[in-house]
């Protein structure tokens, strides 16, 4: 039992953590929340479980040599920056026309679980990131069989689930406070951000095949 709990809280800390730090996730969690509020976190973690879900058991069964090739992670880099383009295209075309005024409160959950799975994909370190301290603590958890990945799955994932719900919950309260121009300034922001990940995500790709 003690330690389950250990693999609990230390995959839980190690995933708040990754959850913090600047990235395409968090961007999006905060221009969707201007628009659709609170369960925008919490539908965006869900979509990204579900592919780390199906990551996690593709690791198991010997995936992670092939997701540490050059190849793979030139082709990840460089389809990820044309989803997060296409992303931020979204942002900037509805600009001219978003107002608080007539923004619907309705969650579109299948959209948001999308987005959540696609900014998972786009972004090429994710993959790195399952591939090596995942998979070592994937084997470290295996000494305490099913239960420990279990138990160390889960704690990944409501480390992710408590920052990003923070977050989107935050950001939606602060709406009342929003004028229509702030709150194009903030989602246009939101797009420059994705667009400076998705140049960043190329470069890196183009990188590798320069080299």
């Amino acid at each position: 039992m003690l330690a389950l709990i250990t693999i609990f809280f230390s995959s839980f800390v190690i995933a708040l953590s990754g959850a913090m730090m600047p990235g395409p996730m968090l961007t999006a969690t905060i221009s969707e929340s201007t628009r659709r509020g609170f369960w925008t976190g919490p539908l965006l973690v869900a979509g990204h479980g579900v592919l780390e879900l199906v990551l996690l058991v593709a690791l198991m069964v010997g995936l992670a040599p092939l997701l540490l090739k050059e190849g793979v992670f030139t082709a990840i880099a460089l389809a990820g920056s044309v989803i997060l383009l296409w992303m931020a295209y979204g942002i900037f075309r509805s600009l001219p026309s978003l107002s608080l005024a007539w923004q619907d409160s309705g969650v579109n959950q299948g959209r948001l679980m999308i987005y959540g799975v696609l900014l998972s994909l786009s972004n090429p370190y994710w993959y790195i990131w399952w591939a090596t301290i995942g998979l070592g603590y994937i084997v470290q958890c295996r000494m305490s069989g099913i239960a420990g990945i279990a138990v160390f799955f889960a704690g990944h994932i409501l480390g992710d689930l408590a920052f990003y719900a923070l977050v989107s919950g935050t950001v939606a309260k602060g709406r009342s406070f929003l004028s229509d121009r702030l709150y194009r300034n903030v989602l246009g922001g939101c797009g420059v951000f994705l667009v400076c990940f998705a140049f960043y995500f190329a470069f890196v790709g183009l990188q590798k095949i320069l080299s």
